[in-house]
């Protein structure tokens, strides 16, 4: 039997529950049994980061709980995950990758709430932001995300 230590174990947990939330996330046709599993799986993952995690853990799971509530047209909610990873991505001076996602997390809540000119704004600062990622298979990726917000909104 493996043996962790208490911070090991919370870092094991937040790992498991965010691939699961990402394979969730990821799956085309989800039931509603599946819906709730993936908001569970997301917090369960952040708060097992917050318990052993870095800031830059908690911006990433805060990320990924606003995708999930995006995902399932719970704008309130995304909007409050989104803010809450663009704050710690602010605070912690974290850039590329982080800050882009972030800044598109907060433009996704918006485009659900259906307020088209804060969608515009943030997607705004994400592009802007997208310049400041350093790989550029990393740069192209966000960008395909980033993009597939003005295509749903302009539907």
């Amino acid at each position: 039997m493996d043996k962790f230590t208490k911070d090991e174990w919370h870092r094991k947990q937040a790992v498991e529950n965010f691939n699961k939330t990402w394979d969730l996330i990821e799956k085309k046709e989800r039931t509603k049994e599946e819906d709730f599993e993936m908001i569970h799986t997301a917090h369960a993952s952040r708060f097992h980061w917050g318990l052993a995690g870095t800031p830059l853990n908690y911006a990433r799971g805060e990320w990924q709980i606003s995708r999930v509530y995006y995902l399932l047209k719970m704008g309130d909610s995304a909007l409050l995950h989104g803010e809450q990873s663009l704050d710690l991505c602010l605070q912690n001076n974290f850039g590329d990758f982080d800050l882009a996602f972030a800044y598109e997390a907060v433009a996704r809540a918006y485009m659900v709430k259906g307020e088209e000119a804060k969608m515009e704004e943030y997607f705004s600062l994400a592009s802007n932001s997208a310049e400041n990622i350093a790989k550029k298979d990393g740069k192209e990726y966000f960008i395909s995300e980033l993009n597939s917000i003005k295509l749903r909104s302009k539907a």
